[in-house]
């Protein structure tokens, strides 16, 4: 069988879109990411809040190239959680935990991608 990709139309402008800044800006994580979203459904990422809080550090930037479910919570730690998506429950959560919430889509598309999210406390979780 071949594989055909994501029908979804906006998704696949992310992930060309990912795979542009990747080589505009020579940065290796987007690409990376936009490989984990173009991923079959059958191997789509879904991180709960306790596993973020498993892996994260205080003042880390937290990739998830998926959905983040509102399992969990997240115990003295702010940080900056960017998702293709989130559940009503995580975001509330995130929210009232002083995390700074961001959407892949919203930063692809404000260009300043380079400055927005740089440095070594950027980790992907999935």
């Amino acid at each position: 069988m071949s594989r055909t990709g994501t029908t979804n139309l906006h998704k696949r402008k992310l992930i060309r879109s990912l795979r542009a800044v990747s080589t505009k800006t020579g940065q290796p994580v987007w690409s990376r990411i936009s490989e984990l979203l173009s991923a079959p459904r059958r191997k789509r990422i879904i991180v709960n809040i306790s596993k973020i809080n498993r892996h994260a550090h205080d003042g880390e930037v937290i990739i998830v190239p998926g959905k983040v479910l509102g399992a969990g919570k997240l115990e003295g730690k702010r940080l900056t959680v960017v998702a293709d998506s989130f559940t009503q429950k995580a975001y509330e959560k995130l929210s009232k935990a002083g995390c700074r919430l961001m959407f892949l889509e919203d930063i692809v598309s404000s260009g300043d991608i380079a400055n927005e999210l740089k440095g070594s406390k950027v980790k992907i979780i999935r």
